[in-house]
């Protein structure tokens, strides 16, 4: 009756918030006790609600319960996919009061929020030197902070025994696919990826019916095949253009919006694209040593 009514009778003792049941209070109380009594048997990771747990349990099992009816994408939690589905819709239900920028989530309004506002949350502990996203503070430790191994990635921080193990990750930064299918357009990061790709197609691909384009995986003919047809359901809320699929959609909303999500690591210059953030690293890296060779690996 209390739930249905509003009523909220029970106080947390430490930050005098109003719960609505005694469990509620129970389960708020964890927050400053540090009891988590819900365990994984499979990582033994613990959680404070039994909810959290039966999530988290979706990590181990593959399970994906919650289906976009229009790009049959999967997601473990249905506030995950009511958010995917903005992409299609266009929504932006979440908007600044100052600048009247509007967001797909309330994640993104918070992080946009620190540039009118001009916080930054997340400070170094041994440089005092601080940050608006936890990124940019990971990067600073890793760069400054922490003893450098003779092989360490420019971008991230991660630390290889190798020469040849740190060029073949660089590739996840640079988009870099050096191995190319012979019987289709499609091109891998890694060998062993092209290697699957044969062993599974034994050689055979797909072609498209219109321009004879060949293609190794069904869901990229069915995208293409959407350009032949003219249809475009991806509709920008800002604007009466349309888009094939939702990756364009996204990278064409960045046009209305001046939020820039990425920051280059070395000068702190933030961008609206993660391409362009990645080619003025390579600038600003090229000062710590790093020549044109190295990013082309």
């Amino acid at each position: 009756m209390q739930h249905h009514s509003g009523q909220k009778p029970f106080e947390c003792t430490v930050c005098s918030k109003r719960i609505t049941s005694s469990y509620g209070l129970v389960v708020h109380s964890r927050i400053y006790s540090g009891q988590k009594p819900y365990m994984c048997h499979v990582c033994k990771k613990t959680f404070r609600r039994s909810v959290n747990l039966n999530v988290h349990m979706l990590v181990h099992t593959g399970e994906k319960p919650y289906k976009c009816r229009v790009c049959s994408k999967t997601f473990r939690q249905s506030g995950n996919l009511t958010s995917h589905v903005r992409v299609h819709t266009g929504e932006k239900p979440y908007k600044c009061h100052i600048c009247n920028n509007a967001f797909s989530t309330s994640r993104s309004l918070k992080i946009h929020m620190r540039v009118h506002t001009g916080e930054k949350p997340y400070r170094c502990q041994m440089c005092d030197k601080s940050y608006s996203q936890n990124a940019g503070l990971w990067l600073h430790k890793q760069r400054i902070h922490i003893n450098r191994r003779a092989h360490q990635c420019p971008y991230c921080g991660v630390q290889f025994n190798r020469n040849s193990d740190l060029k073949e990750h660089v590739r996840i930064h640079t988009g870099a696919k050096p191995y190319s299918c012979k019987h289709c357009s499609s091109s891998f990061t890694y060998l062993n990826q092209l290697n699957l790709l044969m062993s599974h197609n034994e050689g055979t691909c797909l072609m498209c019916h219109i321009c004879k384009k060949k293609f190794c995986f069904n869901n990229r003919l069915k995208a293409h095949l959407l350009r032949h047809k003219d249809v475009k359901p991806y509709v920008c809320s800002e604007c009466p253009k349309h888009f094939c699929t939702a990756y364009e959609l996204k990278d064409h909303q960045l046009t209305h919006s001046d939020f820039k999500q990425f920051c280059c690591s070395l000068c702190d210059k933030w961008f609206k694209r993660k391409s362009n953030v990645k080619s003025h690293f390579k600038r600003c890296s090229l000062k710590l040593g790093f020549n044109d060779a190295f990013f082309k690996q």
